[in-house]
Order: structure tokens, then C-alpha cells, then sequence
């Protein structure tokens, strides 16, 4: 549970970046202007369901930076991102159980 609200906070803050950043970002060359509209038409097109893949340890920071940009609905940002970490944690742990402890 704590892995999981530290990985959401760490989230949160991405979603904030995007949120209030997005020009600093671009102008700074801490993003690519091309990687920015790459990120945001796939965004468009698949909206919540890539939130659920917020998880995935390199794609998931971007996507949660890229719905900061778009402004979606933070409440259910908040709760896609969650379950996403909590899957993410449950399937260690079963995993975990199943093959390594006796």
C-alpha cells in the first residue's frame, strides 16, 4: 500500500508538470516539441485507458505528464493511476507468493 501511494504521489507531481509546465517544458528543451505532439494525439485517442498503463516503468511517467497537459479530470486521473499502481504491487506480491515463497 505504501508502494503504492508513493508511485501515485510521484504521479501526481508528473500531472502537475504538465499541468503548469507545459511551455517551460517546450521552450526549456526538457521536451521535445515532436515528442510532446506524439505523446498528445495518442492521448487523444485512447484518453483513460492509457492512464491504465501508467504503471509501465518507462511509458507511464509521459502519460501521466501528457494528462496533465490536457487538463483531464484529476479526480479520475487519480483514481486510474491508483488501481494501475495497485495492480501493478498485487501482481508482485501474487506473483511473489506463487514462485518464491513456499
Amino acid at each position: 500500500m505504501i508502494a503504492t501511494l508513493g508511485n501515485s504521489l510521484g504521479s501526481v507531481v508528473n500531472y502537475y508538470l504538465g499541468l503548469k509546465g507545459e511551455i517551460y517544458l517546450v521552450e526549456k528543451n526538457y521536451i521535445k516539441e515532436s515528442s510532446l505532439s506524439k505523446s498528445k494525439k495518442i492521448f487523444s485517442k485512447y484518453g483513460s485507458y492509457s492512464l491504465l498503463l501508467s504503471w509501465v516503468p518507462i511509458i507511464g511517467d509521459p502519460i501521466t505528464l501528457i494528462a496533465g497537459v490536457f487538463k483531464y479530470d484529476f479526480k479520475k486521473f487519480l483514481i486510474l493511476v491508483t488501481l494501475a499502481k495497485f495492480g501493478r504491487y498485487l501482481f508482485l506480491l501474487v506473483g511473489y507468493s506463487y514462485f518464491v515463497a513456499d
